[in-house]
């Protein structure tokens, strides 16, 4: 069993704006802070052997200017690296590319913070599905890092079965009030961010709100 709740709550989320030279971009910020040093949670989001057991496999390059690919989902470019501080690299999927911007902070009592930013231009995707769309993905990723840094028993089995579970859906649903708040918080009109959340949780689970 999973805690849902203190899950989701130990999650920041933050939905903001970036002018980049393509066009007006959107930014998608999780955060968690777990009980391990800085240099652990560094090496989990950047060995690929720890990767696989929390997140996805991953092949390639993982180093400034190599490709990498997740297997089943996106692939890119490793822009910059400053190890034990962070990433940039991009994401490209169905034929669009994005950015990702990855931040290791030391906490005290040998604690440490992991911080995503995903940063995609404003199109029509984003009209329709807002921040969840890719919110509720990172939000299990942060979990499946949560349980993998919490855990010595390998890799979360957070796969297709678990999905489609009560507890999946419940978590996602969680996951996007989080992200309907967060569009409200950086000035989306309510109305228009309920239709967006309502498009996003049915199609994560196939009903809506």
């Amino acid at each position: 069993m999973i805690d849902v709740t203190g899950q989701i709550n130990a999650v920041r989320r933050r939905v903001g704006d970036r002018v980049l030279e393509a066009g007006t971009a959107r930014t998608v910020t999780v955060s968690q802070t777990y009980g391990t040093t800085a240099e652990d949670l560094w090496d989990a989001c950047t060995n690929p052997e720890r990767i696989r057991r929390w997140f996805l496999p991953v092949t390639g390059d993982l180093r400034v200017g190599g490709r990498y690919q997740l297997e089943g989902n996106a692939g890119g470019t490793v822009e910059t690296c400053d190890p034990p501080k962070g990433f940039t690299a991009t994401w490209e999927f169905g034929g669009q590319t994005s950015w990702i911007e990855v931040r290791v902070t030391p906490e005290a009592d040998d604690r440490a913070r992991f911080e995503l930013e995903h940063i995609a231009l404003v199109d029509d995707h984003w009209e329709q599905f807002g921040p969840g769309a890719v919110g509720i993905g990172w939000d299990m990723g942060l979990l499946g890092l949560a349980l993998h840094l919490s855990s010595d028993a390998g890799k979360p089995d957070l796969g297709p079965e678990w999905q489609e579970s009560d507890e999946a859906k419940e978590f996602m649903r969680q996951s996007n009030e989080g992200w309907y708040e967060a569009d409200v918080a950086a000035g989306a009109e309510p109305g228009e961010a309920r239709t967006r959340a309502d498009n996003t949780i049915a199609a994560y689970t196939g009903s809506a709100e």
